[in-house]
């Protein structure tokens, strides 16, 4: 007797119809109630919005592709938090466009590395890596402390980023919505980081990391 699930094994079209159809209702089952719950829509009580200098070290610290070798998603293994520190929750990231967890260690996690090291030991490993790690194998980013922000558009990133936020910031005691950034936060957002270097920058973001929860 022919088996009833032979029409679908021996189907190309059909089988690929049910993969698709069984992967959506999972990843719906799994995935839709994380929506909902208040550990990974709320941010963590500590946090805070990253400055106007920050946020433009954030995306140097994209642009020079730094998540591709560095994660910043500490598991909840005795082997990671005894090396980096708490492990990584949802509550901290409620805030990320686009999240930077990355998926490969070719250095360290990243995640809680503000404040380990001070400004100085940032920058000499900017330079030159092996000046301090001995056995890295980073390539310098020289180029950082030589260019400098005009602060053009630091302004619509840090309204961009209010935009983004609008429904899942920090609530006043009446219960309203607080903006991740207020009027005078856009408007000092030029001033704050013109003529800082890439490399003040970037240095700040990585200083900022991890700061809720240590």
């Amino acid at each position: 007797m022919k088996n009833k699930h032979e029409k679908f094994e021996t189907n190309v079209g059909l089988f690929a119809i049910f993969t698709i159809l069984a992967i959506s209702i999972g990843g719906l089952v799994e995935i839709t109630p994380l929506f909902f719950q208040k550990a990974t829509t709320t941010p963590v009580d500590n946090l805070r919005p990253y400055t106007a200098l920050e946020m433009e070290g954030r995306d140097i610290y994209i642009r020079e592709g730094c998540n591709v070798c560095h994660s910043q998603m500490i598991r909840p293994f005795r082997a990671e938090t005894e090396r980096y520190g708490h492990y990584s929750v949802a509550g901290e990231g409620v805030w990320e466009h686009p999240f930077l967890w990355g998926s490969k260690r070719t250095g360290p996690d990243l995640a809680r590395v503000g404040g380990r090291y001070s400004d100085d030991w940032h920058r000499a490993h900017l330079l030159d890596p092996r000046s301090v790690v001995p056995e890295s194998n980073m390539p310098s980013f020289s180029w950082l402390d030589e260019n400098k922000l005009d602060g053009e558009l630091t302004e619509k990133k840090l309204a961009t980023f209010n935009f983004l936020t609008r429904n899942r910031s920090h609530k006043d005691e009446q219960g309203n919505r607080i903006p991740l950034y207020s009027a005078a936060d856009l408007a000092g957002a030029k001033d704050a980081v013109k003529d800082k270097t890439e490399m003040e920058a970037l240095i700040a973001y990585l200083q900022s990391l991890g700061h809720a929860l240590k």
